[in-house]
């Protein structure tokens, strides 16, 4: 599902530097990335998602190599394949909750809103116990109730790739465990693959493999330890991608 080689990735002129030499993800598999804030985990969702594009290096995601992808291309290809769990949730406060977890089929001609769509929506609100807040608009739901609806709206198109920042930062511990629940129950359902950077060390067992950042973030002289510890990462991950 997911193979990088040779990346390379940087923030304009600052210290931060990403140099992942190989990693891959195979299709169906769980995988938690953990590390201290700033060490590149969020920026490895952006760079496989395509949101960001690597300096040098490959990014194939579900066998398309997203950087070679022009702006657009990128964006049809992230909503149409990828369910993405922001941090900072990324609602449109002017629309209702309904609005957007169904906001991927207003933004991607390639999705078609129907009936059985909307169920899903209705049915995935439900299940994350926001049934109720359907017509409320995002900017009057708490953090808990917006986390959740990000959640919705990344698993309304079915999507092969779940890529979820802090899915369960902003929950209390029951809607931690039914949030984590839905996650891994839709990836074994529809043998979807689940990428989820996480602080959380509890929940670190419930994934087949852990990916710690700590030595992917690449200052000046510490590339060489970033290379011992990307091909650790990649060790034991082959499989189809």
């Amino acid at each position: 599902m997911i193979q990088i080689s040779g990346l390379r990735f940087h923030y304009g002129d600052g210290d931060f530097a990403l140099h992942i030499p190989e990693l891959r993800v195979p299709c169906g598999e769980a995988v938690a990335l953990i590390g201290p804030s700033g060490s590149g985990k969020t920026t490895l969702l952006n760079l496989v998602a395509g949101i960001d594009t690597p300096a040098s290096g490959r990014v194939r995601t579900a066998g398309v190599e997203v950087n070679a992808l022009d702006d657009g291309a990128r964006r049809r290809f992230r909503v149409g394949t990828i369910g993405l769990v922001f941090q900072e949730f990324e609602l449109l406060e002017y629309l209702d909750v309904l609005d957007n977890i169904l906001l991927p089929y207003r933004i991607n001609a390639s999705l078609h809103l129907d009936r059985a769509v909307r169920d899903r929506a209705v049915a995935l609100a439900n299940r994350v116990g926001i049934g109720n807040k359907l017509g409320r608009y995002a900017r009057r739901l708490s953090q808990g109730e917006r986390q959740r609806a990000a959640v919705c709206r990344a698993l309304v198109t079915r999507p092969r790739l779940l890529l979820a920042d802090e899915p369960t930062g902003n929950l209390d511990p029951a809607n931690k465990d039914r949030v984590l629940d839905i996650l891994f129950d839709y990836a074994r359902d529809e043998g979807a693959t689940l990428v989820t950077v996480t602080h959380d060390h509890d929940l670190l067992e419930r994934f087949g493999r852990v990916i710690d950042f700590k030595r992917f973030h690449a200052g000046a002289g510490a590339e060489a330890g970033a290379e011992d510890e990307a091909a650790k990462a990649a060790q034991g991950a082959g499989g189809g991608a």
